[in-house]
């Protein structure tokens, strides 16, 4: 690409930083391929004298993708990417396949996000927000946080939704309750053996009837899943916890059979994915469901810190309607404040340059 050719469009009218406007649009041209990898970036000086700012706000913007894996410094060289189309958190679109997942190149998530990073935002969501952190929030969570998650799923889980499908709560246990409530107490549950000992307590303290699959080395045994007689299947695809056993492609193909026949979903419980040390970001099986009966659920407690009780899931159109008629009445639970915080760190990239440096450091330590 020649450098006269750049079309950065720098707007110093609006309230996005300068040096976050020129790292979205180059970004965008390192994912779209206009840079491909091994490719050397324009000078600082060269950006700059383009896009008439300074050398500091280029220097900034590529700091930033320097620390999301995009590209690198060389010293006396410049900057060259080394982001690939199936390397890092940026997803391409959804494939009409699921591929195979290892099983074993895999890390305790323990990488602490910056507490640095967390006081800043917490400091500027108190100053902006002012007394309007105070308010009550929205029984299914504030927009802003609904819109982040959407947005953030939609460009790296390849999971489309609406904000209407997305109900904030605090942690997964609340959120298993408020299923059972919206599927029904009549319905057979299935949960992997062994499993997240929680899981199987709210299911008991909900009084329905609860089975127990063995799972196997590569998902749940397959006899025991055809011959079980529920209707709603709990599964965590990726590491399922304490086993860390991840279904396999073809294993989960099977579960998206299963749920084709009757009135069955599958809750599909994504715990820990985010920190794969895959190249490429881990596939859902929300996102493959062709008949629109699988319920996604994820939380914040891993990916940012364990005090942050705060849980997300993603219901089916259909279901996101029974909600609303049905639960739509109950508050949410986590405070206007802990929302705005999460929300601020999805949007401005800070959520996601922590993923992308633990995934990192956790494949430097395999190798």
């Amino acid at each position: 690409m020649l450098y006269n050719q750049m079309k950065y469009v720098i707007d110093l009218n609006t309230h996005v930083p300068a040096y976050q406007q020129l790292y979205l649009q180059v970004r965008e041209d390192i994912v779209n391929g206009i840079y491909p990898a091994g490719s050397k970036l324009p000078s600082k000086r060269t950006v700059a004298l383009n896009c008439n700012i300074s050398t500091v706000t280029v220097e900034h913007a590529y700091a930033l993708l320097s620390d999301e894996g995009y590209i690198e410094a060389r010293e006396r060289s410049g900057f060259f990417v080394i982001f690939r189309a199936d390397d890092g958190f940026v997803s391409s679109p959804v494939s009409n396949t699921l591929r195979r997942i290892s099983t074993n190149k895999h890390v305790d998530a323990n990488d602490a996000f910056p507490f640095s990073v967390l006081a800043k935002t917490m400091r500027k969501v108190i100053s902006e927000a002012g007394d309007g952190m105070l308010e009550r929030s929205p029984n299914l969570g504030t927009i802003e946080l609904r819109e982040a998650i959407r947005i953030y799923l939609a460009q790296n889980r390849g999971i489309l939704a609406d904000t209407k499908q997305i109900i904030i709560g605090s942690g997964s246990e609340y959120l298993y309750t408020l299923l059972v409530e919206l599927l029904g107490r009549d319905r057979v549950y299935a949960i992997e053996a062994p499993s997240y000992k929680k899981i199987e307590q709210v299911y008991e303290a909900s009084d329905v009837r609860l089975e127990k699959l063995p799972l196997t080395d590569d998902g749940i045994d397959s006899l025991s899943l055809k011959k079980s007689s529920a209707d709603i299947l709990h599964i965590s695809p990726y590491r399922s916890y304490p086993s860390g056993v991840t279904a396999t492609a073809s294993k989960r193909h099977e579960y998206l059979r299963w749920a084709e026949k009757g009135d069955r979903y599958i809750i599909e419980d994504d715990f820990e994915s985010e920190f794969s040390v895959s190249r490429k970001t881990e596939e859902t099986l929300f996102s493959h469901s062709l008949r629109d009966n699988v319920i996604y659920m994820n939380t914040f407690s891993k990916t940012v810190s364990p005090s942050f009780r705060v849980g997300y899931m993603v219901l089916p159109k259909t279901l996101a309607e029974e909600y609303e008629k049905k639960l739509g009445f109950l508050s949410c639970t986590v405070p206007t404040y802990i929302q705005l915080v999460l929300a601020e760190l999805i949007t401005n990239g800070d959520f996601e340059r922590h993923i992308n440096r633990a995934r990192r450091n956790k494949r430097k330590q395999l190798t």
